[in-house]
């Protein structure tokens, strides 16, 4: 309970302390809502009453006019039982005219000020039912009273029991209660009639009243009206009071379809919980049109003259008065009594009075004392005061006890939200009974029996509503949220509410965010930080006061087993913290912690489900399935082949349903069943199925990262089939909805990319994607009745062909694309838009290499053609126009890495090109054909425009290393082919020398041979096949050329120097020793070569000493070759020379078949025979 000393509770204001420190209205102010209160200090007991005024329709306030002695009051005034503003109903209620405090009461109170229902107030009741709760103790009267529960907030009203009786007895309603009243309490019922004295007593105050307001002290002529209804008003018992109780409600036949209703708040308090995007909500949300004045009013109109926010002690109270205030002159504010000065005032009487004084905040009483309806005199009494007038003694301590106990009583045993309790004390007992009506009720066949049923289903719905508007302030509210909407269903007939059920379900789907992740710090029930404060769970109860009627008790309390619980003696209620609160009430129903994405989801789509199941049976049908549309094509079973699949396909199916997109925006509107859009159901399907798309498409999201792909494409194409049927009802296409459209496309165009790469496990896929629960059954059953949900079978097939796979999620990602388009969403979504077109660039890279490499599988089984192959051409055509528009996408969001590898990609389909082009033709008289040498040099453009869009290998070392490789491997290749099959008849042989220089050199130069990386032992190798292979050239070069001295010695020079570089590089590598020694060799046949030219002696032996220095350098080589042989042959004898030569031959031969021929093989047998027997520097 919150402190009362807030803000004007800590003292009096200015002039207020000669009143006992009330607060007051100032004269002519009106009682409009404010912040008024005060703390009393009543008999030397601190007691703290502070009271606001929440609403007023009382106009300002009026001095009273003071009657002369000796007034009859006996005699009419003129304006006896007219309206007046200033007594509002008090006038005639006082008299018995208009209707007594209705049964609904704290409904109507509750209504207008729902934001306090349920969580700040402990109680919202009349002023009335608060006084003879509070007088229990003192009070033989009979005590009556409905009980009900929502959140922390008791609702109590009275309830009539004759009243009910009579009505049974001509109604047959409420045979049961009647039954059980007699049985177990008063089996010799019988009802009461009010005395003459009563309604004598009655007219004296209603005229005294009268007379004060009409300021000339004497009696005027009465209007026969007037008479006819003094007359009348003492047989107004029964009758008038009847009209009061409501019979067991049920919904009018026709509900105004008018969203505007007028609240009797000083603010508009009517909650309508707005789903979604929809303008306005479901009607019934829109109470008040449920309850207009009339015959089905049911009383839940809040008829108050005030409505005041009233903390007593720790316990905070919603309560409405009719009491007259005046005020003026001396007296600022007071209220008037009358009493009869024969008649001492008693305990009661103080109680009431003290009681209206305080909730109303009024500081002082004006008593008027009468004999025989004639004025004697008037006195003035402060409310501090009263407590201890003369045989009126009581302790305000002992009433702040009582008070305490009895909320406490009550909550602890009302603990049901959406029951109706009964609280009862016979007249005469001091046993005070709790019964629970509602389960009760539920033992006879209809349940609705209870009239109250209908209004706590409404209030437990209209708390929801409120609190879920406020749901993102604090989330923590999500548990009692659900609780008040699961209580408000378990109330109402399916058959005849609808709408709310409707409302209410989704309402509960919203709870589940699907969009945030669940936070385990979090997993708590958030409904344990909104309960009440903690309540015992004794066994007594509580009940209240009425002193209509008159009853007796035959039967013992002990023996009363219906009773949830009992009082056994009043007096308990006296006793400090008698049933003070020992432990915290635990929620009936808390909000369900899930874990789990896929049970969230589940019950997301249970509550919508059932949400989509009041729509239908909502609206009038003939049969199950909706009538056919004569405008509208009836789906067939079977289709077009060109409509099944495929490129040609796919293309038709995304014209037809970007068309369909186009009319969305123009807003078409093409149901099935014939709802009328703006009607409830239209409203409220429309939310419910964007609801069950959301969940879909989570679901599937969430089986997409478990790699269960068939399911993720069941999931997803449940999403789009919600969405099709949504886009058929929605009048106006919002932004947002088609938002969701492209993500529901981008996901599912992942999951058939997925497919087409897992076929390893298509048949899991299949059974996956087949499978079906009933509760999707159903929801799909529902679509169906406004929609062929077919606008996305086009994307949502589970194909078993690679190519029809790729092209769907390609299409999947256009349309993804092309929906971005409309509203500008692009621009508004830029992280989404942007990850649309990294998915196109993507995709389009796969498909692009799909139809390469198809195109190299039909180059590999094309044995000898002279002519490259239509197929080979058309796949060429394909892949590279993917190839370029994914390049085009990556380019467009400057996503340089991704665009290099297109490039990249686009580079290798041009060396693919070039290979097909190099099969023409015989082996042996084959040349490099201008073909080729055109697509490599276009690869060569597209790896060279791959480094310019990288910039520096900084950006991503990877990619530009890989680009780099690709670059030297396409020169190398390039150069390779064009030395080995020099193009003579086309070209001269130094030309064709120059441009393998060229191509070898810039080979060599995108080969990065220093940086550490898994690919430099293979750069490594390729400069040392580049080196070797320039050195072989320029020694052949030096071999055939005559003439020219200065370009033979600049030969002699560059293949030295490769040779050199070649023999470094091949050291460097430990799996290359046939290459090594091939090298070697070759410089050993080179130095042979230029000996033969010297004339020398000094020459030739300095020349052979370089040769034989060569050959020791191989025995690193050698060593690498027995490692190897020992491995393959075993231990190998190293004193037979024969069979050590014959392995190393054998070795050389086998794997380098034909190469060993090329060089003198008396050399070689030297090199081996110096290797194993001579020492290399003997021989030197």
């Amino acid at each position: 309970m919150g402190d009362p000393k807030e803000a004007g509770a800590e003292g009096p204001p200015a002039g207020a302390a000669a009143r006992g420190g009330l607060s007051l209205l100032s004269q002519g102010e009106s009682e409009e809502p404010s912040a008024q209160g005060s703390a009393l200090f009543l008999g030397g007991n601190e007691v703290k009453s502070r009271a606001v005024v929440k609403y007023s329709s009382a106009p300002p306030r009026t001095a009273f006019a003071r009657l002369e002695e000796k007034t009859d009051l006996k005699l009419p005034p003129a304006n006896w039982l007219r309206e007046s503003a200033k007594l509002g109903p008090a006038g005639t209620t006082i008299l018995g005219n208009s209707k007594k405090s209705k049964p609904f009461s704290s409904f109507g109170m509750a209504y207008d000020f729902i934001d306090s229902v349920g969580n700040d107030v402990d109680v919202v009741s009349d002023s009335e039912n608060i006084k003879k709760l509070l007088k229990i103790p003192y009070s033989k009267s009979h005590v009556s009273m409905a009980v009900h529960r929502i959140g922390r907030t008791l609702l109590l009203d009275e309830l009539d029991i004759q009243e009910l009786f009579m009505r049974s007895s001509q109604t047959g309603d409420w045979t049961w209660l009647k039954e059980f009243y007699q049985r177990l309490i008063d089996q010799k019922w019988q009802r009461k009639k009010k005395s003459k004295e009563h309604w004598y007593q009655k007219a004296i105050l209603s005229k005294f009243l009268y007379y004060s307001i009409n300021g000339d002290g004497a009696a005027q002529p009465v209007s026969s009206t007037a008479e006819q209804q003094e007359s009348s008003s003492s047989d107004q018992t029964n009758d008038s009071e009847g009209a009061s109780w409501p019979a067991p409600f049920e919904m009018p036949s026709s509900v105004s379809e008018d969203p505007s209703a007028s609240s009797q708040g000083s603010e508009p308090l009517e909650p309508s919980y707005i789903v979604g995007h929809v303008a306005s909500a479901p009607k019934e949300q829109n109470l008040t049109t449920l309850f207009n004045d009339g015959e089905h009013s049911q009383g839940l109109k809040n008829d108050f003259v005030r409505n005041i926010l009233w903390t007593f002690e720790d316990i905070h109270m919603l309560v409405g008065s009719n009491m007259p205030i005046f005020g003026g002159g001396r007296y600022p504010a007071v209220s008037l009594r009358l009493r009869d000065n024969n008649k001492p005032i008693n305990v009661l009487t103080g109680i009431d009075y003290w009681l209206d004084n305080l909730i109303c905040n009024v500081p002082e009483l004006v008593m008027c004392f009468h004999v025989n309806g004639i004025v004697q005199k008037y006195e003035m009494i402060k409310t501090e005061e009263i407590p201890n007038l003369e045989n009126s003694n009581f302790s305000t301590k002992v009433i702040k006890d009582i008070a305490q106990n009895i909320l406490s009583f009550l909550k602890s045993n009302c603990t049901k939200e959406g029951h109706t309790y009964w609280l009862f004390k016979a007249s005469g007992s001091d046993i005070v009974k709790l019964y629970d009506l509602t389960t009760l009720c539920e033992e006879t066949e209809d349940k609705y029996q209870n009239p109250f049923t209908m209004p706590v289903a409404i209030l437990l719905y209209k708390v929801a509503c409120n609190m879920m508007m406020k749901k993102n302030q604090n989330k923590k509210h999500y548990g009692t949220i659900r609780t008040l909407l699961l209580n408000c269903l378990k109330l109402l007939d399916k058959s005849r509410h609808p709408q709310i059920i409707a409302s209410a379900n989704y309402m509960l789907s919203e709870l589940f965010q699907l969009d945030e992740p669940k936070k385990e710090e979090n997993s708590e029930s958030p409904l344990n930080e909104n309960s009440d404060e903690s309540y015992s769970e004794e066994e007594e109860e509580m009940p209240d006061s009425d002193e209509n009627g008159s009853y007796s008790t035959s039967s013992d309390p002990s023996d009363d087993s219906k009773a949830v619980a009992i009082i056994k003696s009043v007096g308990e209620l006296s006793v400090p913290e008698k049933y003070k609160s020992i432990h915290q009430i635990r929620p009936s129903c808390a909000f369900p912690v899930c874990h789990d994405t896929e049970e969230r989801c589940r019950l997301v789509l249970s509550y919508v489900l059932e949400g989509l199941k009041s729509v239908d049976s909502s609206m009038k049908k003939e049969s199950d399935l909706p009538a056919a549309d004569p405008s509208t094509p009836i789906p067939l079973k079977y289709e077009d082949e060109s409509t099944r699949g495929g490129p040609e396909g796919l293309e038709k199916q995304m014209a037809l349903f970007l068309d369909k997109m186009g009319s969305l925006q123009k807003g078409n509107y093409s149901s099935q069943s014939g709802m009328i859009p703006g009607s409830w159901q239209h409203k409220m399907k429309l939310q419910l199925i964007l609801k069950s798309s959301k969940a879909y498409y989570v679901l599937s999201d969430a089986a997409m990262s478990l790699q269960k792909y068939g399911r993720a494409l069941r999931y997803i194409k449940l999403a789009l089939q919600s969405h099709d049927t949504y886009c058929c009802l929605c009048t106006n296409m919002l932004s947002e909805v088609l938002l969701f459209l492209s993500q529901y496309l981008t996901l599912c165009g992942d999951i058939q990319l997925m497919l087409a790469q897992n076929a390893n496990n298509r048949a899991a896929h299949l059974e996956e994607f087949h499978y079906q629960t009933k509760e999707d059954q159903e929801i799909l059953h529902s679509l169906h009745r406004e929609s062929s949900c077919q606008g996305f079978a086009w994307a949502t097939d589970l194909s078993t062909d690679l190519e029809s796979q790729l092209s769907v999620s390609c299409k999947c990602y256009e349309a993804a694309n092309e929906i971005l388009q409309f509203s500008d969403l692009k621009s508004q979504n830029p992280e989404h838009y942007v990850q649309v077109l990294k998915r196109m660039g993507n995709i389009r890279n796969e498909i692009g290499v799909f139809y390469m490499n198809q195109a190299a599988a039909l180059q590999s089984e094309r044995v000898v053609s002279k002519s490259v192959s239509a197929a080979e051409q058309q796949l060429w055509k394909k892949s590279f126009s993917c190839f370029e528009k994914g390049i085009h996408n990556f380019e467009s969001i400057e996503d340089a890495t991704n665009a290099a590898l297109l490039l990249c990609n686009t580079g290798r389909l041009m060396r693919i090109c070039a290979q097909a082009h190099c099969g023409a033709g015989d082996e042996f008289k084959r040349e490099f054909s201008p073909e080729e040498g055109l697509y490599y040099n276009k690869a060569i453009d597209y790896y060279l425009k791959a480094l310019r869009s990288l910039g520096t290998r900084d950006i991503h070392p990877a990619v530009w290393d890989s680009v780099n490789w690709e670059l030297s491997t396409t020169y190398f290749t390039m150069a390779t082919l064009q030395q080995d099959y020099a193009p003579l008849s086309r070209k001269a042989q130094e030309q064709i020398e120059k441009e393998v220089s060229e191509a070898m050199m810039k080979s060599l130069k995108y080969c990065d041979v220093d940086s550490m990386s898994a690919r430099q032992p293979l750069c490594q190798y390729r400069a040392a096949t580049i080196h070797h292979r320039l050195a072989s050239m320029y020694h052949s070069c030096l071999r055939n050329q005559v003439g020219d001295e200065h370009l033979r010695k600049q030969h002699r020079v560059l293949a030295d120097l490769h040779y050199s570089k070649a023999a470094k590089l091949f050291q460097l590598l430990k799996d290359a020793p046939c290459e090594l020694l091939r090298v070697q060799l070759e410089r050993v046949a080179f130095a042979e070569f230029q000996m033969t030219s010297q004339n020398s002696n000094v020459g030739k032996l300095k020349t052979l000493s370089g040769a034989l220095d060569i050959m020791v350098r191989t025995e690193h080589a050698f060593q690498l070759i027995q490692k190897e042989l020992v491995e393959e042959f075993g231990q190998v004898n190293e004193g037979n020379d024969c069979l050590w030569i014959s392995c190393v031959l054998n070795y050389m031969v086998n794997v380098h078949s034909g190469h060993i021929m090329c060089v003198s093989m008396g050399m070689f047998y030297v090199c081996v025979y110096i290797y194993t027997h001579v020492h290399m520097y003997a021989v030197c």
